[in-house]
């Protein structure tokens, strides 16, 4: 499950400290990625309007170690983003390094201080076709580290005020970070086939509207899983 180029860094500083991170699946290339304009990804959206019935945040499994190399999701997110070289002891608990949370511009050193978003939340998600999914298929969205910008570590403030709000009622505090945020929750959902309804995609097209020439990347999530 582990992205080649962006989660790799994790068995590396475990098992070889001392050298650079190499590939965790060397052997396989990674599928080339859709590209498109910011406002071209929007239009790209399937829209629905959403249904909370039934959620709870148990639906979606999460922290797990996917790859049995003794790092959970959020440890491998740490690991990943951290501007330094990180500081892992025992069975990898991430106890140091430099986070960027790009939500507020806020540089952070303490792993405590940090919770890691799920870009699109999981009631968003929910409501937006996860609740169709199987519990496996959901299990592989709360812990999607092949993508990377579907988990961001961020200032747990910051998490927790955006909580499971859409862009039509929650956005970046920081201004300059929206546009990013845009495409990634733009992404995200393209990835993951999930559904906007006409607030969020109105929110996004105004925000793509002084976005210039923001792109969005995105590979599409395996689906043999998907339905229930």
């Amino acid at each position: 499950m582990t992205n080649p180029l962006k989660r790799g860094l994790a068995v590396a500083l475990l098992a070889l400290p001392t050298l650079a991170a190499t590939p965790a699946h060397s052997t396989s290339a990674a599928p080339e990625p859709h590209r498109l304009s910011l406002a071209k990804a929007i239009d790209k959206l399937p829209r629905a309007t959403e249904a909370r019935e039934g959620y709870v945040r148990t639906s979606f499994k999460h922290w797990v170690d996917a790859d049995h190399d003794k790092c959970a999701t959020r440890a491998e997110v740490l690991i990943s983003e951290s501007r330094t070289k990180p500081v892992i002891e025992g069975k990898c608990k991430v106890t140091g390094g430099t986070w960027y949370s790009y939500y507020d511009g806020k540089t952070v050193t303490e792993p405590k201080g940090l919770d890691i978003d799920h870009m699109v939340p999981l009631a968003e998600a929910w409501d937006s076709g996860a609740s169709k999914w199987t519990p496996k298929h959901r299990e592989a969205y709360a812990n999607d580290l092949d993508a990377e910008r579907s988990l961001v570590a961020v200032t747990a403030k910051s998490n927790r005020s955006k909580a499971d709000q859409d862009p039509a009622q929650w956005l970046p505090p920081l201004a300059d970070a929206r546009c990013t945020y845009a495409a990634d929750w733009t992404a995200t959902k393209l990835r993951w086939k999930l559904t906007a309804n006409k607030g969020e995609v109105a929110a996004l097209e105004k925000l793509a509207e002084g976005c210039g020439r923001q792109q969005v990347e995105y590979v599409p999530a395996p689906t043999d899983t998907a339905a229930v």
